[in-house]
């Protein structure tokens, strides 16, 4: 029988556990801290342990690495309902065998718990993990809960530890460059150099030359020596963006780099010695590029050693609010203000479009809203008519949240939809819980609807006036919202 250990504070959580495993061949023990955990394992000596990232005493990412000095081969899955870029990716780097976010979805939970189990009983025989790893904590400004970023976070932990060669691709604007930045950051090399050079941006005749350097008269206007980017880069890591907009002949060079560590100045026979990692990147389909003899299939194969994919926004709706709301707080950051709130029926036309320019194209979007919003709150008509168009175009027929003037004439029938969309905006709202974002955000309707009477507000949302007053107090409603 497999021995598992779940290490969570909540009582709940634990008895779902046991409800979801009860006909299964697996003894479940509980422990309702890290510390405890922690004194149960050499006893227990479980296959297969669960730990919560937030918990009283230590958080779960301490004790897993207090776990890690006791047993390397002890195999962890971390849980949390507060999912992050940092946690995702730090639970990696310490060898977590994956991060898994609440709430669980039931199939899933059991899928990655059986396949845990499974490599534990391989791991005994055969695996062990590499010596550990401690990093500074890093703000990569990498936003999303949907299971395709999560699988991005977790791969950049398990590069940490490695000085792998990694080739990242994606569309344009999917963040390909903080992904690079991610990998470096939480590297070995993260307190050397990076370095990135976008290959698109530089005209093919001083590519070479920016990257690897020139003698002194090497080609007219080369007056002086100029040490290229590998040089600068010395120890540690350079990302080349758009990687498969190289010509043939600088390629070649950096698959000698890649293979020996060495390059030659444009002009110069001089051998120059470099420890660089390359990070690269594309929005290119290199094996296409291979087959049509546009990419040198060898440095394809260098650079293809570690591959990670950034699927595109509209393959990833569900991060949309999370993104949005954490433009408004970059952009009221910036403006040295609150961030604005956006109204839902906005926050609908921004989840239905296409984002043809990605995660980039979505920031574009806040910040011009921000700047055109005449108030605290972004509404439809704020947003570019590129958006609200297609927005609308490709909405289904069961439309969902509109704004106040299009109510009578767009009735709602898809209430669990409007339900769902409701409640992702409400989980972005870092400020406040869900029920007191989705109570804040219909008293900025009911406000809007009547122009700021609050009688009238108080009315369509049954409550009294007193009580009305009170939560616009408290939610620190901007009064010009409000005719007292």
């Amino acid at each position: 029988m497999d021995k598992l250990l779940l290490i969570d504070d909540e009582a709940d959580v634990q008895y779902s556990f046991k409800r979801i495993f009860d006909q299964s061949d697996i003894e479940i023990t509980t422990a309702n801290s890290g510390e405890e955990g922690l004194r149960l394992i050499p006893k227990l000596k479980p296959d297969l342990v669960l730990m919560d990232v937030r918990m009283g005493g230590i958080s779960g990412l301490e004790a897993l690495r207090r776990l890690r000095q006791i047993d390397a081969k002890q195999m962890v899955i971390m849980m949390t309902a507060y999912g992050t870029t940092q946690t995702a990716i730090e639970a990696m780097k310490l060898g977590a065998y994956d991060y898994l976010l609440k709430p669980f979805e039931v199939p899933r939970l059991k899928q990655i718990v059986l396949g845990a189990l499974k490599a534990a009983r391989d791991m005994r025989q055969v695996v062990s993990y590499e010596p550990l790893l401690e990093s500074e904590d890093y703000d990569v400004g990498i936003i999303g809960r949907s299971q395709s970023m999560q699988d991005v976070f977790k791969m950049i932990g398990q590069l940490a530890g490695s000085n792998a060669t990694a080739l990242i691709t994606g569309e344009s604007g999917t963040g390909k460059e903080l992904v690079a930045r991610a990998i470096y950051n939480h590297s070995k090399r993260s307190g050397q150099p990076f370095l990135a050079i976008n290959c698109a941006a530089i005209p093919e005749n001083l590519l070479e030359s920016e990257l690897f350097g020139h003698e002194k008269g090497a080609f007219t206007g080369a007056t002086n020596q100029r040490i290229g980017k590998f040089e600068q880069c010395d120890g540690g890591t350079i990302f080349l963006d758009e990687i498969g907009d190289m010509t043939l002949s600088t390629q070649a060079k950096i698959l000698r780099v890649l293979q020996s560590g060495s390059f030659e100045r444009v002009g110069g026979n001089q051998p120059i010695k470099v420890d660089v990692r390359v990070i690269a990147a594309t929005h290119r389909p290199l094996e296409q590029a291979v087959a049509n003899r546009e990419f040198r299939e060898d440095l394809f194969y260098r650079l293809n050693v570690v591959r990670i994919h950034i699927p595109p926004l509209r393959d990833r709706r569900e991060d949309i609010p999370l993104l949005i709301n954490y433009f408004l707080k970059k952009f009221g950051l910036a403006q040295n203000r609150p961030p604005k709130s956006i109204f839902p029926a906005a926050s609908e036309l921004l989840l239905r479009f296409h984002w043809p320019g990605n995660v980039r194209e979505l920031e574009n979007v806040i910040q011009r809203a921000t700047v055109m919003a005449k108030g605290d709150v972004i509404l439809p008509g704020d947003l570019p008519a590129t958006v609200s168009s297609h927005a609308v175009s490709e909405a289904p027929a069961t439309a969902s949240l509109v704004s106040p003037s299009s109510a009578a004439a767009a009735p709602i029938s898809d209430v669990s939809g409007v339900g769902r969309l409701l409640f992702q905006w409400a989980r972005a709202q870092t400020d406040l819980k869900a029920l007191p974002a989705v109570e804040r955000e219909l008293i900025i309707q009911a406000l809007l609807e009547t122009n700021g009477n609050q009688v009238q507000a108080a009315k369509i949302l049954g409550i009294t006036r007193a009580t009305l007053r009170k939560r616009v107090e408290k939610f620190k409603i901007k009064q010009g919202l409000a005719i007292q």
